[in-house]
Formats: C-alpha cells, sequence, structure tokens
C-alpha cells in the first residue's frame, strides 16, 4: 500500500518560505497524482496544490504565485515551497494520493485515499 511521510514543518516568521517533503514507500510514486492539503482545528481540510503523474500542476487561489509544488519520482518525493507566508497558512499540512486519477489532478479531500501523518507549520502573527 503506497504510504507518505511529510517533513519540513517549522515555525517561520511572517513573509518568510519554507519547503515541505514527502516521501513514499510502497509503490512506485510516478503512478500517482499526488496533493498538497492543510488542517485546522476545527476546520475541515482544504486542498493547497497538487500534481498529476504527468506533472501538470494545479493551485488553489491562496496558493498561485506562493507556493509551487514538484516532483522527484526517482527520489519517490513530492515538495511543496511556499514563500511569504503569513498567520493565515499555520496549519497542519498533509500530502495524498487517490487510487485513480485522470487529467487535472483534483484539490478535493474526498478524492483522496492515501494520507499522511501531517507536518506541522507555524506562522506567528
Amino acid at each position: 500500500q503506497l504510504q507518505f511521510v511529510e517533513s519540513g514543518g517549522n515555525t517561520v516568521q511572517s513573509g518568510g518560505s519554507l519547503k515541505l517533503s514527502c516521501e513514499s514507500s510502497g509503490y512506485p510514486l510516478e503512478y500517482y497524482a499526488v496533493g498538497w492539503f492543510r488542517q485546522t482545528p476545527g476546520k475541515e481540510r482544504e486542498g493547497v496544490a497538487c500534481i498529476s503523474t504527468s506533472s501538470d500542476v494545479n493551485y488553489v487561489d491562496f496558493a498561485k504565485g506562493r507556493f509551487s509544488i514538484s516532483r522527484d519520482n526517482n527520489k519517490s518525493r513530492v515538495y511543496l515551497q511556499m514563500s511569504r507566508l503569513n498567520a493565515d497558512d499555520t496549519a497542519v499540512y498533509y500530502c495524498a494520493a487517490p487510487e485513480l486519477s485522470y487529467g487535472i489532478c483534483s484539490l478535493r479531500a474526498e478524492d483522496y485515499t492515501f494520507w499522511g501523518q501531517g507536518t506541522q507549520v507555524t506562522v506567528p502573527s
């Protein structure tokens, strides 16, 4: 079964940058689209960005121009480069993959099956 481990979360000052990493195991990553999601207490998990098997990308509006998703199948990793962070970006960030994905990857959490445990990003206000 496909499994993920996220890393790179930290506390960063407002306006700063952070790069998250998502390492997969259990099955070749090249066969899966991968998404990044985030969640804060009391709120639903929301999509941030996703990347298809052919490296087409899709971003939610708040991530456009600030976040960049990429993948390295040889290293079984997907990355999320985040810049110009602010307090609203404070959340636990998760990576995930759907069982199947065609065309543009989805940013809906309910479309994803395999999830990591998350990594905390904190931007003090």
